[in-house]
């Protein structure tokens, strides 16, 4: 059995397994991390607007609690989803993305967006419905490609105006409707940097909780141009060599496996494993 694996529970009728609990985008942490015991949790009395059944943890359901206001627990702290990524280790990052997805959803969905009527959880499924007029809503997964672009021994790089000082990262822009992904790679690196690439080769995907992105990875091959940043976009933009790179996206980011696969691929090290 897989460590996390995700799931439909009805979480009333639990008595235990883990939970949980979350407000405005951030999850409870104490010195054991960001599970509690869920009869311990609900002890509590917790102001929660709403339970969702989210899988099995070791074999144990697993249940977050959406709070409507902040509580106070002696030991604990409220730490922000991007806080946790640096912390934790691949698996709790997964199922807390997880948990931030379905709290999203649930959240921005709770009126139909056809006729404006109240909105159902659908038994059976992760769904949302309309007893009027039948729409039915899944939770929302917006694709997005991320590209590394190389010249022999430089990566191209950059970084928008909210980065952290110094840090510079893949270029990386959402999918369009009726675009193809490597089309909107093409359009993408033209529009935010004003070069050239060719075909664009698929490396592998990550989903990405800020708030629901699926990324998809590719690398491509400079082929001309000089740059050009994207006016309110990019706030630079440069050619970086191999062997003095700036800053770099957190462990846990696909555009940090991206670099890292190909600085591997060109020294023969072995590959890096794809963030889950």
């Amino acid at each position: 059995m897989h460590e996390w694996q995700p799931g439909l529970l009805d979480s009333r009728t639990l008595k235990g397994g883990w939970a949980l609990a979350s407000l405005d985008g951030r999850f409870l942490a104490d010195a054991n991390g960001v599970l509690f015991p869920l009869h311990w949790l609900r002890q509590q009395e917790l102001p929660v607007r709403a339970e969702h059944g989210l899988g099995h943890y070791q074999g144990q359901p697993l249940v977050v609690l959406e709070l409507q206001y902040p509580a106070e627990i002696a030991g604990a702290q409220w730490l922000t989803l991007r806080q946790l990524m640096m912390q934790s280790e691949p698996t709790t990052f997964k199922l807390l993305g997880y948990a931030s997805q379905i709290i999203t959803w649930a959240r921005e969905h709770r009126f139909c967006s056809a006729c404006g009527q109240p909105l159902q959880h659908l038994a059976g499924e992760r769904a949302m419905h309309c007893e009027p007029c039948g729409l039915r809503l899944y939770p929302k997964l917006s694709p997005s490609i991320i590209v590394l672009i190389t010249r022999g021994e430089e990566i191209l790089l950059a970084r928008s105006p909210h980065f952290a000082p110094g840090f510079y990262s893949t270029l990386a822009g959402f999918v369009e409707p009726g675009e193809s992904l490597e089309e909107c790679v093409h359009r993408e690196v033209m529009e935010e940097v004003g070069v050239r690439i060719a075909a664009p080769v698929y490396q592998g995907s990550q989903n990405w909780p800020f708030p629901h992105s699926l990324m998809l990875g590719f690398h491509a091959e400079y082929v001309s141009g000089d740059i050009v940043p994207q006016e309110g976009e990019i706030e630079d933009a440069q050619w970086f060599h191999c062997d003095r790179l700036p800053s770099l996206p957190p462990a846990q980011a696909i555009s940090r496996y991206l670099i890292e696969l190909y600085l591997a691929r060109r020294s023969g090290h072995s590959e890096p494993v794809l963030p889950g």
